[in-house]
């Protein structure tokens, strides 16, 4: 069954709205792990790295990745929210 009117128009908005959702977030995941796995490694290898190349990807890079976390929370909120709701039921 089809639906149609307004009805049809929102739900197909619904539906590209995910889309781009979903597209952003194939971006956004996978520079998450990159970016952390930047701050461990720069972390790790914080007395072996100069001071100034230490303070560039250390310090410049867990602000982007604090955005990208931010980012992330934002796009998987609808998540997040029904999955942490209360159900209303005792256990």
């Amino acid at each position: 069954m089809k639906t149609g009117g307004i009805e049809g128009r929102a739900l197909k908005e619904r539906k590209r709205g995910q889309v781009k959702r979903n597209s952003v977030l194939k971006i956004v995941n996978p520079l998450l792990a990159v970016l952390l796995l930047c701050q461990m490694g720069s972390g790790i290898l914080h007395g072996v790295l100069p001071r100034g190349v230490f303070e560039i990807v250390h310090e410049v890079g867990g602000l982007v990745l604090g955005g990208a976390i931010l980012l992330h929370v934002i796009l998987n909120w609808n998540w997040i929210r029904t999955s942490y709701r209360r159900s209303g039921t005792a256990s």
